[in-house]
């Protein structure tokens, strides 16, 4: 037993001769890397004229005594091209992150009028080798350009949600609101036309009326009623007079309703009546959906 403790001491002092034989002399710094700071998806809204600078931000590991370059690309999948859809001031492809500090500005500037018609644009920046070596994290960053808002870029995922609680209405004299209605679905039949059902229509209990959007033209898009004479509502809603009979809806000769993508609105204009008796001839119903 006292045999086994001796060795024991022994094979300890042994580790502790290695360990002290290993020990660090220094601590070698890594080289610098470059890369981007901030998200790697940013927007970039192109709204007026002269447009104002986009800072892509990229910047170093460490900081250094005299400046130094970084080396990037600029890449675009939707063919977005240098002097045509944007500018980058200074040298291409090169920016110089100054003595001192770890940072520096790619400043892009874009060039509205391609953008007046909704087109929208990547740009993809990379850091590349030439400078500071590319560090293995954040090395790419993706700019997403677009215009002002654009009434042919239509997403109806986006106009059906929530509600239009700003609603007001008029029938012939007569107004009230404001209410709330909504889109409650909407199918679309090509890429610039739909179909939407718009619930609480007249605030008393109606069920979803349909009507078809059209947007083919973006400077003149319309909303049409689609004509229907039963699952509406019981049209003594509009009267008491009519207890028991269907509330029918159709198009006003000469009226045709309108949208909005970028306000978010709806005029719908159209023609009340009762099933089996006929319209109010003279009364244009229009119900203007807003936020």
């Amino acid at each position: 037993m006292k045999i086994i403790n001796r060795i024991s001491l022994l094979g300890f002092a042994l580790l502790a001769l290695v360990a002290l034989n290993c020990k660090k002399t220094g601590i070698t710094i890594p080289p610098a890397q470059a890369h981007f700071v901030g998200s790697a998806t940013q927007s970039y809204d192109i709204l007026v004229d002269p447009v104002p600078t986009y800072n892509v931000v990229v910047g170093t590991t460490d900081v250094s005594s005299s400046d130094r370059s970084i080396s990037y690309s600029i890449t675009s999948p939707t063919g977005a091209l240098a002097g045509t859809n944007y500018t980058v001031n200074g040298k291409p492809g090169v920016v110089t992150i100054p003595a001192g500090q770890a940072t520096a500005n790619i400043e892009v500037q874009g060039i509205l009028a391609p953008y007046l018609n909704g087109r929208k644009d990547i740009l993809v920046f990379a850091v590349a080798p030439g400078g500071i070596a590319p560090a293995g994290f954040q090395d790419t960053v993706k700019l997403n350009m677009r215009g002002p808002c654009f009434e042919g870029d239509v997403d109806f995922n986006l106009l059906a949600a929530g509600s239009y609680s700003g609603t007001t209405e008029t029938f012939g004299a007569n107004g009230y609101g404001p209410y709330e209605t909504g889109i409650s679905s909407f199918t679309l039949l090509t890429p610039t036309t739909a179909t939407i059902k718009v619930s609480n229509i007249f605030d008393f209990g109606w069920k979803p009326i349909t009507f078809n959007v059209d947007w083919t033209d973006p400077a003149h898009r319309t909303v049409t009623v689609v004509p229907q004479t039963s699952g509406i509502a019981d049209a003594g809603t509009i009267n008491s007079a009519y207890a028991g009979l269907q509330v029918a809806v159709r198009a006003f000769p000469g009226e045709t309703g309108t949208f909005s993508a970028c306000k978010e609105t709806f005029t719908l204009k159209f023609q009340l009546g009762v099933a089996g008796l006929g319209y109010f001839t003279t009364d244009l119903y229009t119900v203007n959906m807003a936020r």
